[in-house]
C-alpha cells in the first residue's frame, strides 16, 4: 500500500513519500513545505474559503498574500468542502496512497466528520502517520483551546525574556512559536517514518504550540530550575555570558559581539587595543565579566565606537571572534554569502523565495515550483486518484470539489 521514501538521484531524500496537507496558516504549511522541499509529494487541501493567509497582506501578487506564498511552494492544490460527505469520500480516496496526513483543525473537527484517527483512520489505514498540530493539545486544563503564536509567547514566558526594562516584555518579531511547532512536527513525522520501517505501522504525531513555546526557554528554564531566580530582561544581551550583546560602532551602526570563552575575549581585547583588560581580575573569566558587566561595558563601548562596523566585524571574524553587523532584512538577503548559500532563489520571473536551509550532499532539497493557485490541481488530483471524467464533473458541479473561485 505504502511507497518507501527514495527515488532517482536529484529527486530529494523524501521522494516517494506522499503527504496530504489539511493544515493552514503557518505551523502546518511550514511543516509540509519542508517535506516538499525534500521531495515529498504534498497535496494541499483547502476549504472553499481558502487558507486565510491568502488574504493576509499587503503585499499581494495576483490576489494572494506574500505570507501564503512564502510557506506553500512545491505543493499541488485541491479545494474540498469537507462539510460534504462526497468531499470526505475524496479525502479517504487520497489517503489510500498517503503516508502522512497533517492537520491543525480545532479539536473534534475530524471526529465530527467521521475522520478521527483513533476510531476511523487508524484502522482503515494502519500505516498512516497522522500529524496533528494544535495550540494546547486535546485534553488537560487548556485542552482544545485555540492557540495563536503571540498569545503563546505571552503565556509561556517567551515574551518575559524578550525586551529590556524600558520596553517591558516584548513579542518577538517573528512567529517563533508557530515556526518551532512546525519544525517539531517535521521531526515527529520523520521519527514516525523511521519507526514504521521497523514495525510497518503508522502512529499519531502531536506537536503543540504550548509545548513548543516552553521548549524554547533555554537557558532561562534551566537556570530557574537550578537556583529559583526569575529571569530578568536584558535586551539584546545574555544572562550568563558577557560580552554577548549589541554595541554601537562609528557612524551609529550597530554590531553584535558574541564572545563565548576567555580565549576569544583576549583576542578581542588585543585587537581593540584594550591593554590589560583581559588580565584584570574583574574580567578574567566569563563569570567575572558577567558579574562586572556594568564596569566592562563602558570600556568596550568606547573602543568599538571608534571603529567602522563592517570593517571591525570582518577583522574579528578572521581572528575567530564572533561578531557581525546588525543588518536589515534587505541587507541580509542582498549579501554575497546569502547568494553563495543559495538562500535567495527565484521560482519564476516575478517570485522569489528563501532557499532550503538543510543541505544534503547526495539528495539535496530544492525550491522548485511557486505556491499553487487556489484549486489549480483539483481536476488533475482527482484524475490521479482514479476518478473518471464524469465523476469529476459531478463532484465539481455539486460543489464538493472546486477548481476556481
Amino acid at each position: 500500500m505504502k511507497t518507501k521514501a527514495g527515488g532517482e538521484p536529484g529527486a530529494g531524500a523524501l521522494a516517494g513519500l506522499n503527504v496530504v496537507d489539511l493544515s493552514r496558516v503557518l505551523a502546518g504549511p511550514l511543516c509540509t513545505q519542508i517535506l516538499s522541499d525534500h521531495g515529498a509529494e504534498v497535496i494541499k487541501v483547502e476549504p472553499p474559503a481558502g487558507d486565510e493567509t491568502r488574504t493576509w497582506g499587503p503585499p499581494f501578487s495576483q490576489g494572494t498574500g506574500a505570507y501564503f506564498v512564502g510557506i506553500n511552494r512545491n505543493k499541488r492544490d485541491i479545494v474540498l468542502d469537507l462539510t460534504r460527505p462526497e468531499a470526505r469520500d475524496v479525502l479517504l480516496r487520497l489517503l489510500e496512497d498517503a503516508d502522512v496526513l497533517v492537520e491543525n483543525f480545532k479539536t473534534g473537527t475530524m471526529e465530527r466528520w467521521g475522520l478521527g484517527y483513533e476510531d476511523v483512520l487508524k484502522e482503515k489505514f494502519p500505516q498512516l502517520i497522522y500529524a496533528r498540530i494544535s495550540g494546547f493539545g486535546d485534553d488537560g486544563p487548556l485542552g482544545g483551546m485555540p492557540g495563536y503564536d503571540a498569545v503563546l509567547q505571552a503565556m509561556c514566558g517567551v515574551m518575559s525574556v524578550n525586551g529590556d526594562p524600558a520596553t517591558g516584555a516584548t513579542r518577538m518579531g517573528i512567529s517563533i512559536v508557530d515556526i518551532t511547532a512546525g519544525l517539531n512536527a517535521v521531526i515527529g513525522i520523520m521519527l514516525a517514518v523511521a519507526e514504521r520501517n521497523r514495525s510497518s505501522l503508522g502512529q499519531r504525531v502531536e506537536s503543540t504550540l504550548y509545548d513548543s513555546a516552553l521548549s524554547l526557554l533555554h537557558p532561562h528554564a534551566a537556570n530557574w530550575f537550578m537556583d529559583g531566580r526569575e529571569p530578568q530582561l536584558v535586551g539584546s544581551g545574555h544572562l550568563t555570558i558577557f560580552p554577548y550583546d549589541k554595541f554601537t560602532a562609528a557612524g551609529g551602526k550597530d554590531i553584535f559581539v558574541g564572545i563565548g570563552n576567555d580565549r576569544q575575549f583576549r583576542k578581542f581585547c588585543d585587537h581593540l587595543g584594550l591593554d590589560g583588560v583581559a588580565d584584570d581580575d574583574r574580567f578574567r573569566t566569563n563569570g567575572d565579566r558577567t558579574v562586572n558587566r556594568d564596569k566592562l561595558r563602558p570600556l568596550l563601548e568606547q573602543a568599538i565606537g571608534a571603529r567602522q562596523a563592517d570593517e571591525l566585524c570582518d577583522e574579528l571574524l578572521a581572528l575567530g571572534v564572533p561578531a557581525g553587523p546588525v543588518r536589515s532584512v534587505p541587507e541580509a538577503f542582498s549579501h554575497a554569502h546569502t547568494d553563495h548559500r543559495n538562500m535567495r532563489v527565484r521560482l519564476g520571473p516575478d517570485e522569489q523565495s528563501t532557499g532550503v536551509p538543510v543541505k544534503l550532499s547526495r539528495t539535496p532539497g530544492a525550491a522548485k515550483t511557486p505556491a499553487p493557485a487556489w484549486g489549480q490541481d483539483s481536476r488533475a488530483i482527482l484524475g490521479d486518484a482514479g476518478y473518471s471524467e464524469d465523476e469529476i464533473a459531478r463532484l465539481l458541479a455539486d460543489g464538493a470539489v472546486s477548481e476556481s473561485r
